[in-house]
């Protein structure tokens, strides 16, 4: 299986460079420009955008969400108070806009990982061990005001009603070959799966989580 992506607090920091606080992608410069240079424009608000969650997920994750302000993101990103202010309204808004991108993410690498492995049984194995190491890793570096913040968003439920609906239909072709039990509903099975692997959350090491991994799989197997 490829190695997990491991979006954690720790996140390195970008400096970008802006020389004024009117980025060129207003719209007195886009309205007759070519398009190479259109797409360069978007890329460049796509850098400063990603620059400035990624400091302020590294800066909350120092001094906690109450000990962050604006003026300290913009100076540690490089840009104006101004630039900052047009990408977001304040900090709750960047540490959202981070916890988007992360979970859009985590459900691309899932989707990778169940491309990526053999047969019913073997995507069904390696996805819930990719699930719980993202647990792990999503759950390790959180204190309780950010975890109030980033966990009471809509983003969040539409990911885990993903992540139960990829599970289920794994358990569906993997109980069609033979390997789970066909005695409880695939739907009841996946929620088990994430509840138990959600505990993957307080593991402190990798072999830790295999092994919860081994025991959930252990509760699917047919009965003898």
């Amino acid at each position: 299986m490829s190695k997990p992506l491991h979006h954690t607090w720790k996140v390195s920091r970008h400096t970008v460079c802006v020389k004024s606080d009117r980025l060129p992608g207003d719209s007195t410069y886009t309205s007759c420009v070519p398009k190479l240079w259109t797409e360069t424009i978007e890329t460049h608000r796509r850098e400063v955008r990603d620059a400035i969650l990624n400091t302020t997920a590294a800066l909350v994750a120092e001094h906690g969400l109450l000990g962050v302000t604006m003026s300290q993101i913009a100076e540690e990103t490089g840009i104006g108070r101004a630039t900052l202010y047009k990408y977001f309204s304040d900090v709750e808004a960047i540490l959202l806009g981070w916890h988007d991108r992360e979970i859009s993410a985590h459900l691309k690498y899932l989707a990778e990982v169940r491309g990526q492995a053999g047969d019913a049984g073997e995507r069904l194995e390696a996805v819930l061990e990719a699930y719980a190491l993202l647990s792990r890793h999503r759950h390790g570096h959180q204190d309780s005001s950010v975890a109030a913040v980033l966990h009471r968003q809509e983003p969040v439920a539409r990911a885990q009603r993903e992540v139960h609906e990829m599970i289920r239909d794994l358990l569906v072709a993997a109980t069609k070959a033979g390997g789970v039990r066909d005695d409880v509903p695939p739907d009841e099975l996946a929620s088990y799966c994430v509840h138990a692997l959600g505990g993957a959350g307080s593991q402190r090491s990798k072999a830790a989580v295999r092994r919860l991994v081994s025991v959930t799989l252990a509760g699917l197997r047919p009965p003898r």
